[in-house]
């Protein structure tokens, strides 16, 4: 099969045979296996989201966005409630009825089905005509920035490292800094991703900032070559899988995998794409071994039993809470406002939201409350099911587009759509889960960083061919910085 071309049936039908019959077979072969019509309906969003993740594994383009969201939605939200409805068992101690699993299994269908008519809306209405977003994620690198904020990111981590505990605070585990309370320290927290989003993105553009083209851009190369190695060294102590969540170090390897011009090919995305779908399915679950200070040998233990007693997967059973939560204390419209206006800080606005899944946590009595509240949840306790909607299509008409331009734009070196959208695609997985308010600061960063160290693309359509130059032929200035040239200049 040539790339670009036609789906592989023979792809095709073996992951759909794993994904939407062998995975969910070993599921509801349990013994006692508990039959209803909330598990009835969750076959059908295992199929939808199955169904869903094989084509985007088969596709002959390049769909990180769609990756992102489908892997989330067949794992934590297809095969963990199916083993949750077939068991009846929870990792927390609330319970709710018959009446609210089915109500919570049609409210994640509703919001796939909103998603996939968005995406589908999305590329009848884009067909071959730019979209508004082209214009930004064609926005290139520029030198002057990236190492500005290369230098930034290196002053960020000698200012904020030794008051955050030195080094070894970044290696300690998870457990170790709940039980500190600077877990829950918001001004800690907000420190800790000041560190790691600059280093995160300072890395990222260097790496992939255009290779020099002239003599006199010996400066670049240089100062490239010295950061470097900081850079890389900067983030191994505020980016790795100890101290930090496993949903954010992974968006942060498989960021700057995806964002290498090899893994813009379809081919090489769809095995990378299967290996990742493999590594989320069978390692991520014992990935918290980090997280405790006293460490056990791992236990293999089958995908019904991770999938019912490990916390990580308790996305349905907050929904469930939620719906009750609604019937219970009415919708909250206002809630929406906490992640718009997350930066306001709470001595200025007393009334501010509270985080959801915590509210949903004190709701059910639980003491422990870093909890998930999905997507789903969130947007039904703004507006129903018609927040679901809205949100939901619009989320995936979004994602289309980024994977369409980041499509058509793959030729292009060192543009937002090579470098963005790989970013957006796996840090999705994280807001997907929720809470918003623990999340949407983050994303801030991740989106509005960017912004700062890129410029617009020329207009090369309007402009004449130049002429070829006898002493420069085949070297070009990095588009839209006026040249490497002028670096030296700059720097002065």
């Amino acid at each position: 099969m040539q790339d670009g071309q036609v789906r592989c049936v023979a792809a095709v039908f073996g992951w759909a045979l794993v994904l939407v019959g062998l995975l969910p077979a070993l599921i509801l072969q349990t013994p006692g296996a508990h039959v209803g019509p909330a598990l009835a309906l969750q076959c059908v969003v295992l199929a939808h989201t199955g169904g869903a993740l094989t084509r985007v594994l088969t596709d002959t383009r390049v769909r990180l966005t769609a990756l992102g969201f489908w892997l989330f939605s067949y794992v934590w939200l297809g095969l963990a409630p199916l083993a949750m409805l077939a068991t009846r068992t929870y990792s927390h101690e609330y319970r709710a009825d018959d009446t609210t699993a089915f109500a919570a299994t049609a409210l994640t269908e509703l919001g796939l089905l909103a998603y996939s008519g968005g995406a589908a809306l999305a590329r009848r209405r884009a067909g071959g005509r730019p979209v508004r977003l082209e214009p930004l994620l064609s926005r290139r690198l520029a030198p002057v920035p990236v190492l500005l904020l290369s230098g930034l990111a290196l002053l960020l981590g000698a200012a904020l490292i030794p008051r955050l505990g030195g080094v070894e605070a970044f290696f300690a585990s998870r457990q170790a800094v709940w039980q500190s309370g600077a877990a829950t320290d918001s001004t800690r927290t907000l420190a800790v991703w000041s560190v790691a989003v600059p280093a995160f993105w300072a890395l990222v553009a260097l790496v992939h900032l255009p290779r020099v083209t002239t003599p006199n851009d010996r400066l670049l190369r240089s100062l490239r070559l010295l950061l470097l190695p900081l850079l890389i060294g900067l983030n191994v102590v505020v980016n790795n899988p100890i101290s930090r969540p496993r949903f954010w170090a992974g968006t942060v390897l498989l960021a700057l995998l995806f964002a290498t011009g090899r893994f813009s090919r379809p081919r090489a995305f769809r095995r990378t794409a299967a290996a990742l779908t493999a590594i989320v399915l069978l390692v991520f679950p014992y990935g918290d071994y980090f997280r405790y200070d006293h460490r056990q040998a791992v236990q293999v233990i089958s995908l019904t039993e991770q999938f019912t007693t490990n916390m990580d997967y308790d996305a349905y059973q907050q929904m469930q809470t939620g719906i009750d939560y609604v019937k219970e204390a009415g919708f909250t419209p206002s809630a929406v406002l906490g992640p718009v206006l997350f930066v306001v800080p709470r001595s200025a606005w007393p009334g501010k939201p509270e985080d959801t899944g915590v509210a949903l946590a004190e709701w059910a009595g639980y003491t422990f409350k870093n909890l998930s509240a999905p997507l789903w949840i969130e947007s039904y306790l703004w507006a129903g099911a018609p927040g679901v909607v809205a949100v939901f299509g619009l989320l995936g008409a979004a994602g289309r587009r980024m994977d369409d331009l980041r499509e058509r734009l793959r030729t292009e070196r060192a543009t937002l759509a090579a470098l963005l959208v790989p970013v957006f695609a796996f840090y999705q997985m994280i807001f997907l889960r929720g809470s918003l308010m623990g999340v949407v600061g983050p994303l801030f960063l991740l989106l509005a960083l960017p912004l700062l160290i890129t410029t617009r693309a020329a207009r090369t359509s309007r402009a004449p061919s130049p002429s070829p130059s006898p002493t420069g032929a085949g070297r070009t200035p990095i588009s839209g910085t006026g040249g490497i040239r002028d670096l030296s200049h700059q720097l002065r």
